[in-house]
């Protein structure tokens, strides 16, 4: 079965979805002018406050802010593939891999707008907060429902299940290398952890993912400026073996190129998630002012989690002396380059890094299957089925091969990016309508622009039920 996964894999990367991406992500950027790049000062400006609304008031407890929104997608984002999904690129598709990730991160990001401003722009109100996503701009927008229901079970079936399973996979790993845990002593205590913190649902998630993202992706980075601190003279060479690997005549020959390449856009949108749908499914949940902010927060994350935190992990990896040569991959070449370079301490800062980036990921996970299921039905019995076969998943990881489960996610990631493309390529003319509107009254000197539908022609309204 893992034979035929990979064929079926082989031909939906190679195939259909490296040019798919490339084309939405020039053409996203082309159409929005380079919002990534343009209105990058407002994107850091909006994610600490500016032009958000008050969340601190005692009548708004209960509303998402922008902010956490912007945590939820980033637990999600921050995970695996920054630490283990970064050394595999690099071991099977050489250090050329790292440039891919950044060109997928740059171009993506627009992407990542994109969708992020249609989750908003076709959200729902629930019972504690908003809800949405590509499946209720499928059903809302498009008027597609049929479409819809295909995302909410992809979706469920990639982040609940094969993502989950993989972030188990490799905190297990890491706490075995490290500490002499054993796997099925880690999956135990995950799998309770994350029953408890999953009944609390969205408001429980985001609360601790605000608080514990941040603070470890900020002692990754500082871990990081020290390691490339300590060889700072390798600087040159590791960013000259970067695009040596990416455009090389020997690559070329060797068919290396295809490989960086391949390996790069899959492990780049395992990390950063633009245009796969997952996060729009969080931006859906803040209650903001305008669509077109919440899409400029998420295009930063996109930003946050492969040019800061995968480099990282690269410039790590590649100025250790860590082998290559397929010995030591995942979690343990990433841990094993810290040790190279920091000592044993480093081993166990990474690990508890490891742990939890990649539980964080395991809550932002849980979710995005969460308010997928709510499409299909309200009741509690089918949220307390999912979040129960969550802790069982989570279980089960402790005990698959790394291999196993990066095969399952390819599938399922590919599968899942697809069906989304086909919905926001169509609707993207909405986002880019929502964004000349945002521009249009910072330009008037509105510091906190606010959005109606209004601006949109009485056809592009059908579905949208905010913004009066």
């Amino acid at each position: 079965m893992i034979s035929i996964l990979d064929k079926i894999n082989e031909y939906l990367w190679s195939y259909i979805l490296v040019a798919l991406l490339i084309i939405c992500a020039l053409y996203f950027t082309f159409r929005s002018r380079g919002v990534q790049f343009r209105l990058f000062g407002r994107m850091c400006r909006l994610l600490f406050g500016g032009g958000d609304k008050d969340d601190d008031k005692d009548t708004e407890k209960k509303k998402i802010s922008s902010f956490r929104a912007f945590s939820v997608s980033l637990a999600s984002r921050v995970g695996t593939g920054n630490m283990a999904g970064v050394a595999s690129a690099i071991v099977v598709g050489g250090p050329g891999a790292v440039f891919w990730m950044w060109m997928i991160a740059l171009f993506g990001a627009a992407t990542s707008f994109v969708e992020s401003t249609l989750a908003q722009v076709y959200k729902r109100r629930g019972k504690d907060s908003f809800i949405g996503g590509p499946a209720y701009y499928m059903k809302h927008g498009l008027g597609k429902g049929w479409l819809g229901v295909v995302f909410a079970v992809l979706i469920t079936l990639t982040f609940g299940i094969s993502y989950n399973m993989l972030q188990s996979n490799t905190i297990c790993a890491a706490m075995e290398n490290a500490f002499d845990v054993p796997p099925v002593v880690s999956g135990i205590f995950l799998a309770i952890l994350t029953f408890v913190i999953i009944f609390g649902g969205i408001h429980r998630i985001s609360g601790i993912s605000q608080i514990i993202v941040p603070i470890m992706a900020l002692g990754y980075l500082l871990l990081a400026i020290v390691v490339i601190g300590m060889n700072i003279t390798k600087i040159p060479d590791i960013f000259a073996l970067i695009f040596r690997s990416a455009f090389g005549w020997e690559q070329a020959v060797g068919g290396g190129i295809g490989a960086a390449v391949m390996q790069g856009f899959k492990r780049g949108l395992f990390s950063n998630e633009a245009g796969e749908g997952s996060a729009p499914n969080a931006a859906a949940t803040a209650d903001i002012d305008h669509p077109a902010s919440q899409g400029l927060v998420q295009a930063l994350g996109v930003f946050v989690d492969t040019l800061v935190v995968c480099s990282c992990t690269a410039f790590i990896i590649l100025a250790s002396g860590a082998p290559l040569d397929g010995t030591l991959d995942g979690i343990n070449l990433t841990q094993a380059a810290l040790q190279n370079e920091v000592g044993g301490g480093a081993v166990i800062y990474v690990t508890l890094a490891i742990f939890f980036f990649a539980f964080s990921s395991v809550l932002g996970n849980t979710y995005y299957g969460e308010t997928n299921i709510r499409f299909f039905s309200q009741k509690k019995l089918p949220m307390v089925i999912y979040r129960l076969s969550v802790c069982a998943i989570v279980l089960l990881g402790a005990f698959v091969s790394l291999d196993t489960a990066w095969v399952f996610v390819d599938i399922m990631m590919a599968l899942l990016t697809l069906c989304n493309l086909a919905a926001i390529i169509p609707l993207s003319k909405i986002s880019f309508k929502v964004l000349d509107d945002y521009c249009s009254q910072l330009k008037k000197g509105i510091e906190s622009p606010v959005f109606h539908k209004n601006i949109l022609s009485e056809k592009e309204r059908k579905g949208i039920s905010e913004w009066e």
